[in-house]
């Protein structure tokens, strides 16, 4: 069949809101489809080739970020506490490995989210479930949870913004590796795992004295001066999406210009339907989730479908299966794949398979089962020899209280109401994402 970035509209498709205005929707669809792009295709390609390396094994893809961004919450310094933190875990990453690691935020666009049922019921009161902010409000009111047209205006205009301000970090400044010790966040600082990044960091400035001695300086050298962080998020709301898309000028193909990376859910990614169609015409580097219900030749199917030409860097699939469940549901998929010699990035995502609910009736995760699915996950490509390329994470550079357990942050389900601050799931604060970054340190293969 031939594809358009409309083309999705033909087939079925879950996880969507039901619009009471579609002349409305039309008019914003029309409106978005003429704003500038917020990334361009050439940032896109240049992902999609360090990818390649990772698939390789040459590099190492770091993906973190919030659950689900919000209008609400918008402000320079979470930004900023989350570009310094993804700053701080590439500097261990890459400083105990030898590889270069591809930074890529969950920001700057996640603002939609899959939910479980499309209602929600309090009290005897039925609404609209939250579907994320670029649909319909948190509130549990009739009026905030209306999904509203205009919202996805916003979530552009937010989304260019915080990319704006991202790239000013990257650029002018605030990545330079002399100023290594100030990405140390004040609330990390005075505990062990602060005085251990502290360390590092003394390492760092004795080798950048020692390239200075030889001439080599952030003056002459623009890699010590400045970094790129890459944009992801997923790309659940189509209407959103196509409005994105734009055929680029240079090659002829078509980029959803929202975003350098895209992914699809596990809930949305069935073969036959809206989200597949979509993905299989866009020339963004992409990923899928991979959840236990996977089946071995469903994979190939969905890898045929989304990267048909067999491409290095095309493809990202992110495992998400469960601290008690990835020993015995993954190495099937992992050989299968192997075997049929299909180019894939994997990553693990070892949030979404560990959720649970805390003795206080938060919504809440283990940092034991974190790093748990983490460790399967490398020993499991260790002994199919093959390469574990990255992890994906739900992460904050803020001092949130959202999952339990680590040495670093040791919150426990009474400590969880203290900071729970979360749109959607539980995320890892600063300390337990870079307690992970350390953990990993030792567990990845180096060059």
């Amino acid at each position: 069949m031939s594809w358009t970035p409309s083309s999705w509209r033909n087939f079925p498709i879950k996880q969507q809101p039901t619009y009471q205005d579609q002349n409305l929707l039309k008019t914003v669809e029309e409106k978005l489809s003429s704003f500038p792009p917020i990334i361009f295709a050439a940032e896109a390609r240049r992902l999609k080739s360090k990818l390649a390396r990772a698939g390789r094994g040459e590099a190492f893809l770091l993906q973190g970020g919030d659950c689900a961004e919000s209008f609400s919450d918008f402000d320079a310094e979470s930004i900023k506490n989350l570009f310094k933190l993804m700053l701080q875990m590439n500097m261990v990453l890459m400083y105990s490995t030898g590889k270069p690691v591809i930074k890529v935020g969950r920001i700057a666009g996640q603002f939609a989210k899959p939910r479980s049922s499309d209602f929600e019921e309090i009290d005897g009161v039925k609404l609209p479930s939250y579907r994320g902010d670029i649909i319909n409000g948190m509130k549990f009111t009739e009026e905030d949870r209306i999904p509203n047209p205009y919202n996805m205006i916003k979530a552009y205009n937010q989304s260019a913004a915080t990319l704006n301000l991202l790239r000013a970090f990257s650029r002018g400044g605030l990545a330079d590796l002399n100023r290594v010790h100030q990405w140390n966040l004040d609330f990390i600082k005075d505990n062990p795992l602060g005085k251990r990044y502290d360390e590092l960091s003394n390492k760092i400035d004795h080798s950048m004295k020692f390239m200075a001695a030889c001439g080599l300086n952030s003056d002459t050298l623009p890699q010590l001066h400045q970094t790129t962080l890459y944009t992801s998020h997923e790309a659940l709301l189509l209407n959103y999406e196509e409005a994105m898309t734009r055929e680029d000028s240079e090659t002829g193909k078509w980029y959803d210009c929202s975003a350098h990376m895209l992914w699809i859910g596990d809930r949305t990614r069935d073969l036959s339907e809206a989200h597949i169609e979509f993905f299989r015409g866009i020339d963004n580097p992409i990923g899928c989730k991979v959840g236990p219900s996977m089946g071995e030749d469903e994979l190939i199917e969905l890898i045929d479908a989304l990267n048909p030409d067999n491409e290095e860097g095309r493809l990202n699939l992110i495992v998400r299966m469960g601290a008690g469940t990835i020993a015995e549901k993954y190495p099937p998929l992992l050989k299968k794949v192997r075997d049929a010699g299909k180019n894939v990035v994997w990553t693990i995502d070892p949030m979404h398979g560990n959720v649970e609910k805390s003795s206080t009736g938060f919504k809440t995760r283990n940092f034991d089962n974190i790093l748990s699915e983490v460790e399967q996950f490398f020993a499991i490509h260790k002994e199919m020899g093959t390469v574990a390329a990255g992890i994906h994470l739900e992460m904050t550079g803020n001092d949130v209280t959202e999952c339990t357990g680590s040495t670093s942050s040791p919150i426990t389900d009474e400590g969880l109401a203290s900071r729970y601050h979360t749109q959607c799931d539980p995320r890892l604060n600063a300390s337990q994402a870079l307690e992970l970054s350390f953990m990993l340190s030792g567990t990845i293969p180096g060059v």
